[in-house]
C-alpha cells in the first residue's frame, strides 16, 4: 500500500531528512531497493551497502545519517521501526466474513459474525470464536477450544482439545496446540498411559512458527504468555510456562513442567530439561542445553563450535586420553 514519508516519520515520531511526499510502496533490503522502497540500516556490518542504495529512504540511527545518499528516516532502533513501517507497508491480506460451505461446525460452537472460517474447517463442540478472526484452510478447532478476536491460523493447524488463546495471535501452517504430552508410567507389563486432562493457555500478541507443537498439561495447563515467539520446528512439552516476550528459535526443545521466565532468548536447536526453572531476561545459545536451574540473568553456552574434521579428530582423541592422563598426575601427586 503505497504510504508518503511524511506520514510514516509523523506516525511512528521519526524525523525524517528528506522530502515528505515522496511515497512507497515495498520493503527491501539495502542493495536491492528501488525508488519506490523503504529499507534500513540497523548493523555497521553492511554500511557498505549505504553509499551504493537505490531505495526512496532508508531508516537509520541519527549517527549514521549523514552518509545516507537519500532520504533518512532517523531513529534510534531502526529495526524495530523499520518492522511498524513494513507492517502499514504490507498489512495482512483481508477477508471477506462468513463460513465456508465445506467447513463443519458443531451446533454448540459460537462463532463472531465477523469471522472468516475457510474451506474444510473443522469446528467441535463448545468451540468459540472471537470477532474478526481468520481460520484458513484444513484447520481444525477441537472440543471446548477459545479463539480470541484477530487472531489468523494462515493454514491446517490443530487446536486438539481444551486451548484457550487470547487476542491477535498468528498461528503458522501445521502447528499443533493441545495433543496429549508424552505421559507414561513404567510397569513390570510394560508402558502405561497417563491420562493428560490438562489445557494449553496462550496469551494475547503469541506468534508461533509452522510445524510447531505444544501439548497439553498433564494435570495442570500448558502455558505460553503474552507476546511470545516460537519459530518453526520447535517442541513444547506439557506443563512447560513459558514468560512474556520470550523467543525461541526454530528447532527448540523444551522438556515437561520445565519454567521459563520473562524476555528470555533461545537460539536455534537450544533446549531445556524438564522440572527446571530459567529465571528472566536469559540467553540460551545455539544447540546449548539447559540441564539445571538458573537464577541469575546472561548468556549461556554449551557447545563447541564447528572445526575441520582433522581438527576435531585430534581434540577427541586428546579426550579419550584424559581419564588415563588424570590416573597418571594422580599417582605422581601421590609419591
Amino acid at each position: 500500500m503505497p504510504v508518503s514519508l511524511g506520514e510514516l516519520a509523523v506516525r511512528f515520531g521519526c524525523e525524517l531528512v528528506g522530502d515528505p511526499d515522496v511515497e512507497v510502496s515495498s520493503v527491501a533490503s539495502l542493495p536491492n531497493a528501488t525508488r519506490d522502497s523503504l529499507t534500513f540500516l540497523s548493523s555497521s556490518a553492511y554500511k557498505r551497502q549505504l553509499s551504493e542504495t537505490q531505495a526512496a529512504a532508508v531508516i537509520l540511527r541519527p549517527a549514521d545519517a549523514g552518509d545516507c545518499p537519500v532520504a533518512a528516516i532517523l531513529h534510534h532502533d531502526p529495526y524495530a521501526c523499520y518492522a511498524r513501517m513494513a507492517a502499514v507497508i504490507h498489512p495482512p491480506p483481508a477477508f471477506d466474513a462468513g463460513i465456508h460451505p465445506s467447513a463443519v461446525v458443531d451446533a454448540s460452537a459460537s462463532i463472531a459474525d465477523s469471522a472468516c472460517i475457510g474451506p474444510h474447517v473443522v469446528i467441535g463442540e463448545r468451540a468459540i470464536v472471537g470477532a474478526n478472526v481468520f481460520l484458513g484452510p484444513g484447520t481444525v478447532v477441537g472440543p471446548d477450544c477459545s479463539i480470541g478476536d484477530d487472531c489468523r491460523f494462515i493454514a491446517s493447524v490443530t487446536l486438539a482439545r481444551a486451548v484457550h488463546m487470547g487476542r491477535r495471535c498468528i498461528m503458522h501452517p501445521g502447528v499443533v496446540l493441545g495433543a496429549d504430552g508424552f505421559g507414561n508410567a513404567m510397569t513390570p507389563e510394560g508402558w502405561v498411559k497417563v491420562p493428560q486432562v490438562g489445557g494449553v493457555v496462550i496469551g494475547d500478541d503469541v506468534e508461533i512458527g509452522a510445524n510447531t507443537t505444544v501439548d497439553c498439561g498433564a494435570i495442570d495447563d500448558t502455558v505460553i504468555e503474552d507476546g511470545v515467539r516460537i519459530d518453526n520446528l520447535c517442541m513444547i512439552a506439557h506443563n512447560v510456562r513459558i514468560g512474556a516476550h520470550t523467543a525461541i528459535a526454530g528447532q527448540s526443545g523444551i522438556a515437561g513442567s520445565t519454567t521459563i521466565g520473562k524476555r528470555c532468548m533461545f537460539a536455534g536447536s537450544a533446549g531445556a530439561v524438564g522440572h527446571i526453572s530459567i529465571c528472566d531476561d536469559v540467553v540460551v545459545l545455539a544447540r546449548a542445553v539447559v540441564t539445571r536451574d538458573i537464577t541469575e540473568p546472561g548468556s549461556y553456552s554449551g557447545l563447541f563450535p564447528a572445526e575441520s574434521s582433522r581438527a576435531w579428530s585430534k581434540f577427541v582423541g586428546r579426550l579419550r586420553r584424559l581419564e588415563a592422563l588424570q590416573s597418571r598426575v594422580k599417582k605422581l601427586e601421590g609419591k
